[in-house]
C-alpha cells in the first residue's frame, strides 16, 4: 500500500523535517534581522558599511574602468584610453556655457547630490541612489575646450555595489546627455 505520507514510517523522514525546519528559521531569521536593520536605520546607513558613496574623482586620462560591468563611460576617444560606451557629442558653446546648461539639464534628476565641484578642471562629481534600495552611483562629468567656440564633455558613472547594474549606468548617461542636448539646442557629433 502507498503511503501518502512523504516519510517512511521508520523516523528518517522527521529528522530531514527538522532540518528543514531549522534551515528555514534561520533564513526567516536573517531575513527579518536585514528588514529591521533597514527600517531602523535606512538603507544608506546600511550601504556605508561598505564604504562611501561617493568613490571619489577619476582622471579620464589615465582612467582604468571596472572588470565587473557595474559602470559606464562616454568620453571622447582622443582623452581616454579605457573602453568607450558612448561618443558623446560636440556642443556649439563654451565649457563654462555647457557645464551651466548641464546643470539645468539634470535638475530634475531624483535622488542626486553634487559631492564636488572641481573649478581647476571643469570637473563635477554626483551621487545618484536607486530609488527603492538606494544603493549608490557615482558620477563623474567633466567639461572640454574643442575648436571652433564648441564643447564636449565626458561622463564616467559607476556603482558602489553589486557586480552588475542592469544598465542603469549607461542610461543614466544617455538620459543625461539626451536632456542636455534639448537645454544646449544644436547638437554636433565628434
Amino acid at each position: 500500500m502507498l503511503s501518502l505520507l512523504p516519510f517512511s514510517e521508520s523516523g528518517q523522514g522527521s529528522g530531514r523535517l527538522s532540518a528543514w525546519l531549522v534551515v528555514t528559521s534561520v533564513i526567516a531569521a536573517v531575513a527579518a534581522a536585514i528588514s529591521g536593520a533597514f527600517l531602523l536605520f535606512g538603507p544608506e546607513r546600511i550601504w556605508s558599511l561598505f564604504g562611501p558613496a561617493d568613490l571619489g574623482p577619476v582622471m579620464f586620462e589615465s582612467l582604468q574602468r571596472s572588470a565587473a560591468p557595474n559602470d559606464a563611460l562616454a568620453c571622447p576617444p582622443d582623452l581616454c584610453p579605457a573602453k568607450i560606451d558612448i561618443v558623446p557629442p560636440e556642443f556649439s558653446v563654451s565649457p563654462s556655457a555647457l557645464r551651466e546648461a548641464f546643470s539645468r539639464a539634470i535638475l530634475s534628476e531624483r535622488r542626486l547630490t553634487l559631492v564636488d565641484i572641481d573649478d581647476r578642471m571643469s570637473t563635477d562629481r554626483y551621487v545618484q541612489r536607486s530609488e527603492k534600495m538606494r544603493f549608490p552611483d557615482t558620477i563623474v562629468v567633466r567639461f572640454l575646450e574643442r575648436p571652433g567656440g564648441r564643447s564636449t564633455i565626458a561622463i564616467y558613472s559607476r556603482s558602489q555595489l553589486g557586480r552588475g547594474d542592469l544598465g542603469v549606468n549607461r542610461a543614466r548617461i544617455e538620459r543625461w546627455l539626451e536632456k542636455l542636448g534639448r537645454e544646449v539646442g544644436a547638437v554636433r557629433r565628434s
